[in-house]
């Protein structure tokens, strides 16, 4: 039995996170490790299984093995979605950062058979409530949210890439999110407003119901009908490998409403804490490796410390 984060609700809604998974070389101030478990998908799905089951969507390769896949089913991930492509090897990237981390270098990527991926969802997958779509081309992220029955809870991430050269589809696409992700380096460059308050009250016009802004270290702000929640980042002192840390966010935030069934302004308050701690103990080491061997009594002791630093009492 994987041990779960309990929440106020008798039984979690349906969850499905889509994206990349791939397999990382990664250099870093401390050293570099090759060959790592990485992809958007991984790292919402690790963070999502603290909470629920995400039912996850990606391809992998023909050098995807089988102690890879042991290691997303030993979280309770739900695997029917993964498609194996054996014409290929698994996407591949291997990266840079310097010293502050606050910047880094893409050194070789190689799509593989992520190139051809096509997210073509399960038949019980379509009912799913609340849907994670990584930053995958926009073009894909919509062929999911066609595919989807009903009007599901639909939180997006996207990277500077798409809004370069596939923006007209993009802001097709935020058109029909519920909840849009973005830091704050791409917020700027999709309003081209450099006050992040300004940045955020536009990309809700854009229409999303609400939006997350995330400022790394200084944490992430939230833009909703409601009114606005600035959060601080969860005090790291071993930093180790930033990679994934924006998923890790998003994962466990959407896992945590999924949990609750719940998308009121409170309740996403709530899951920016859980998810601002979860991503914390990704940056400590390389890869899933942190993430995936946390346990919910280290997530919700750090939840419980986060909002101490927070409160005013």
């Amino acid at each position: 039995m994987v041990d779960k984060i309990a929440s106020d609700s008798p039984e979690s809604a349906p969850l499905l996170v889509v994206g990349s998974v791939a397999f990382d070389n990664v250099i870093t101030p401390y050293g570099s490790q090759e060959g790592i478990l990485g992809g958007a998908a991984s790292y919402c799905s690790f963070a999502a299984s603290y909470f629920a089951q995400p039912r996850m969507v990606g391809v992998i390769g023909n050098d995807f093995g089988e102690e890879y896949i042991s290691r997303l089913r030993n979280r309770d991930i739900d695997l029917e979605g993964l498609q194996v492509d054996v014409s290929g090897p698994t996407f591949f990237w291997k990266g840079k950062y310097h010293e502050n981390f606050n910047r880094r270098d893409t050194l070789d990527i190689q799509l593989n058979v992520f190139e051809k991926f096509r997210p073509d969802l399960p038949q019980n997958y379509l009912n799913s409530k609340f849907v994670l779509l990584g930053n995958i081309h926009p073009a894909l992220q919509m062929h999911v949210l066609d595919q989807l029955e009903g009007s599901p809870f639909v939180v997006a991430d996207t990277i500077d890439l798409w809004i370069e050269i596939e923006r007209n589809a993009l802001l097709e696409l935020i058109k029909r999110v519920s909840l849009f992700v973005i830091n704050d380096t791409e917020a700027e460059e999709l309003t081209k407003e450099s006050n992040i308050i300004l940045a955020g009250q536009k990309l809700r016009e854009l229409g999303p119901e609400t939006v997350i802004i995330k400022k790394g270290e200084h944490g992430a702000i939230l833009f909703h009908e409601n009114g606005s929640f600035a959060l601080p980042a969860y005090p790291v002192t071993e930093l180790r490998d930033p990679t994934g840390a924006g998923d890790s966010f998003a994962g466990a935030l959407i896992g945590r409403l999924a949990s609750r069934n719940r998308t009121d302004f409170s309740a996403i308050k709530d899951a920016m804490v859980y998810g601002t701690c979860t991503a914390s103990l990704t940056v400590e080491a390389f890869g899933c490796d942190r993430l995936e061997s946390a346990g919910t009594k280290e997530i919700k002791q750090r939840v419980e410390e986060l909002k101490s630093i927070i409160s005013l009492d």
